[in-house]
């Protein structure tokens, strides 16, 4: 059995490590509410854009464009979203084994000329330890989210696209639906997919930061609610006059669409990770609160019996005179 002193050790310890998780739980609930801004900010620009491309793209019988276009695939790129640091739960792991899993399809069905692109530290430092073949490093991406650098790597898988360097183009990435659901997702960047707009997952909730059980039945109860209104809902007049002509709106369009696509998918990223470490913070406090009551019971214990043996020692030893 541990001596008062050794539990007392063991009690400052856990308060100690309970304070810095209660504070990185609020510093990631901090930033968690900058990415919910952030997101919310470009959001519908990104939506409405997508929404017009593709509607357009479906429609027009001759658009003609080679990022639409399928061809054999050959040779892969993989655009894969992580943090740079951790203590975030499964966030890391999830990602880098969707990360593996795709390469591991691939493989299967023959194709062994697959690119990484890592966008944060964790997946960079795996992609490289299992072999993988990387492309840049854009580390500095999940820590502060630039669109301008965002852009460039867009142009660049892009321009490789159209080089033939590449026959298509994925991205992995967490996507951010509210403080306690993160859904990993794998979609699709080049050629573009026509199809997702069919059934594209328009609902966010960008208000809380809350991760309870009881707000999740709450947010699972509005989803479907939501999703009722959805299909019930009149799809808009998507028909479309063109000016100047095809070419030009498609040229400025489309490059349009797949920045967005590329800051988009970093933004989600970046909010999963935030609200991921929010909900392992507040584990780990809660988990601290339990053990420092265990051991304040123990502590208690031991030191009343530590007393009642003293007091019987004193007895005895006045009995015995």
């Amino acid at each position: 059995m541990p001596s008062l002193k050794e539990i007392r050790n063991r009690i400052n310890s856990v308060n100690s490590t309970r304070k810095i998780t209660s504070a990185m739980k609020m510093v990631a609930s901090s930033k968690l509410h900058h990415a919910q801004v952030m997101i919310e900010n470009m959001l519908p620009y990104e939506s409405m854009l997508e929404h017009i491309l593709k509607s357009f793209l479906a429609s027009e019988a001759d658009v003609r464009s080679v990022l639409i276009d399928n061809r054999e695939v050959k040779k892969v790129a993989l655009v894969v979203y992580s943090s740079n640091s951790s203590l975030c739960g499964g966030f890391n792991a999830n990602v880098i084994k969707l990360m593996t899993t795709a390469v591991d399809n691939y493989r299967a069905q023959g194709i062994d000329d697959i690119t990484i692109y890592p966008v944060g530290r964790k997946v960079a430092e795996k992609a490289t330890k299992l072999g993988y073949k990387v492309a840049g490093d854009y580390s500095a991406l999940s820590d502060k989210p630039n669109a301008k650098e965002c852009i460039e790597l867009a142009r660049r898988l892009g321009q490789s696209f159209l080089n033939h360097e590449v026959d298509k183009v994925e991205l992995l990435y967490h996507h951010f639906k509210s403080a306690g659901s993160q859904v990993l997702t794998r979609k699709l960047f080049l050629p573009i997919d026509l199809s997702t707009e069919l059934d594209r997952d328009h609902w966010r909730d960008l208000s809380s930061s809350v991760a309870t059980k009881k707000s999740q039945e709450y947010l699972k109860h509005k989803e479907d609610s939501h999703e009722a209104v959805t299909i019930e809902a009149k799809p808009l007049n998507d028909n479309f006059i063109v000016e100047p002509d095809m070419e030009t709106v498609l040229a400025t369009l489309i490059p349009k669409l797949l920045h967005l696509m590329v800051y988009t998918a970093l933004l989600d990223s970046i909010a999963s990770e935030h609200a991921a470490r929010m909900v392992a913070m507040q584990t780990a406090t809660d988990n601290a609160d339990e053990l420092l009551r265990e051991l304040n019971l123990q502590y208690n214990k031991s030191r009343q019996q530590a007393i009642t043996n003293e007091l019987l020692d004193i007895v005895g030893g006045s009995i015995n005179k």
